[in-house]
């Protein structure tokens, strides 16, 4: 494996660096870069055609400057990277670390969530195939993979920041508006659960009653204006995600598995209390990362000394019930911050920018902020990709159903739930790995028109500005950070094959 990947990184390095000659070749002579000077009438014309010249080297042979670019380039090897400047002479380093963080922002989150959703929706599809649920999933995953970016981009805007901070200065629901969802919740909850006609009458009626009290209810509390989990809710909910990733998992009266996620949901029902002073007042994204760590580890620790001969499973679970009941907690602060945010910024959805200018809010506050602005190109984004992984897992599965040791496991009498998630879905990531690879390098490189329409200063919005000012430098540091990324993420993804089925590392 090891001369494996260093053969794949010497051939790596030796694509990138014809790609970068090719690349700087097309941009310098894609256009004029004096040409705005050219034609401009102010008095200092010849001054600031001396300074860009300078600032771009333009007395200078094309081979030159690449070289020069290229010298810079390999101080990164000692964490001195030289990028050069832009025409304006501002370094090229700053405005890719601008860049970067603003995309790696939005990419990260849309592609962790459009995996989550999409792999959920692949299997589920894919075990109940040419249901009413399948069609229906498959007509709107072709519809969000077809939908002109743009167009879906306005659609957000109006109806989900606009409309919705409409709503929000005087939040109520008509007697229609709540007998219409109650209707469509029962109706989807219905085809999801599926089962005899008497089930799929009684989850529609459970799920259209459930909605049809609870919108009133939450609109009296005032809940979209001053929501809270509380310890209680937090708890409760906790406790819930280990009961029913326990079922899922290996089922109920599997106490070895039971037992620690059990323990879990009660260490972060306590913890949450006994910490509530820090992260009230002393909250930071150290914390948080320190946290989640915490979240993983120690439930992880107490799946394995307590799983027994399932201690991998239990491990699983426990990690799960930690990590989302962590997540619950900090969901809870930010509920909390709600009502202090809406005072300084009443209009909360953002339709452009990534965060506010000169907002002064506290920490909560000031994620509240970001994330109200993360909002809608997040869900942009997700729903294109969902498409993509929902359909790759689909068929993966389904290729993967029809196996010989899949007939063998079922024919041992294992449960249902093992047969899909131990044997045939580990069998089916190795597609979607490949894909997970290119698409989250992809994204890397910048959403180019969701970047444009939603005011985002990220790395697409660095290269096309570079490409219209036919300014190279701004250009090769969009082509290093995503060339580097695609191989690097196909190199993982390699490796990856290899975890997932060890026959590969022969």
């Amino acid at each position: 494996m090891l001369k494996f990947i260093l053969r794949r990184i010497g051939a790596a390095l030796v694509i990138l660096f014809g790609a970068s000659v090719l690349l700087y070749i097309l941009v310098i002579n894609s256009g004029d870069p004096l040409q705005d000077l050219r034609e401009s009438n102010a008095e200092n014309r010849d001054y600031l055609m001396e300074q860009r010249i300078a600032n771009m080297n333009l007395d200078l042979p094309w081979y030159q400057r690449y070289l020069t670019w290229l010298m810079g380039v390999g101080k990164c090897f000692a964490l001195q990277c030289d990028l050069g400047t832009n025409r304006s002479g501002v370094s090229v380093n700053s405005l890719l670390e601008l860049a970067a963080s603003s995309t790696l922002r939005l990419v990260l989150l849309a592609t962790l969530l459009a995996l989550v959703f999409g792999i959920a929706i692949g299997i589920l599809t894919a075990v109940r195939q040419y249901s009413g649920l399948d069609y229906g999933v498959t007509f709107l995953t072709f519809l969000f993979f077809s939908l002109p970016v743009f167009w879906a981009a306005v659609l957000l805007k109006e109806y989900l920041a606009i409309g919705y901070n409409n709503w929000l200065s005087e939040p109520d629901f008509s007697v229609m508006q709540i007998a219409l969802t109650a209707l469509i919740a029962g109706f989807l909850m219905q085809v999801f659960l599926a089962g005899s006609i008497r089930r799929r009458i009684i989850t529609f009626a459970v799920t259209a009653v459930f909605f049809a009290v609870a919108l009133p209810a939450l609109t009296a509390l005032d809940f979209f204006r001053n929501p809270q989990l509380g310890y209680v809710g937090v708890a409760l909910l906790t406790f819930a995600v280990a009961l029913s990733t326990t079922a899922m998992a290996t089922g109920l009266k599997n106490r070895k598995v039971l037992y620690p996620a059990l323990i879990t949901a009660a260490l972060v029902s306590v913890l949450q209390i006994a910490l509530f002073n820090v992260f009230y007042y002393y909250m930071n994204w150290w914390f948080i990362v320190a946290g989640l760590a915490l979240a993983v580890l120690i439930p992880w620790f107490i799946g394995r000394k307590m799983g027994g001969r399932y201690s991998a499973t239990a491990a699983g679970v426990s990690v799960a019930t930690g990590v989302i009941g962590a997540g619950l907690t900090v969901i809870d602060h930010v509920f909390r911050a709600w009502p202090g945010f809406l005072g300084m910024k009443p209009r909360p959805i953002a339709t452009i920018g990534s965060q506010t200018p000169n907002f002064g809010g506290d920490f909560w506050q000031t994620m509240l902020d970001q994330g109200t602005q993360l909002l809608l190109p997040t869900i942009l984004l997700t729903i294109i990709s969902l498409a993509s992984y929902s359909r790759y897992t689909r068929s993966s599965m389904l290729e993967v159903a029809g196996q010989d040791y899949i007939r063998t496991a079922r024919s041992k009498g294992l449960p249902e739930r093992t047969v899909i998630f131990r044997h045939a879905f580990r069998n089916a990531l190795i597609p979607i790995a490949t894909i997970a690879a290119f698409d989250f390098a992809a994204l890397i490189g910048g959403a180019v028109i969701t970047e444009s329409v939603f005011g985002w200063k990220g790395m697409g919005e660095l290269f096309i500005t570079g490409l219209r000012e036919v300014d190279p430098n701004p250009v090769m540091a969009f082509f290093l950070v995503t060339g580097t990324a695609a191989i690097l993420f196909n190199l993982l993804a390699d490796i990856f094959y290899a975890v997932i089925d060890p026959r590969i590392r022969v």
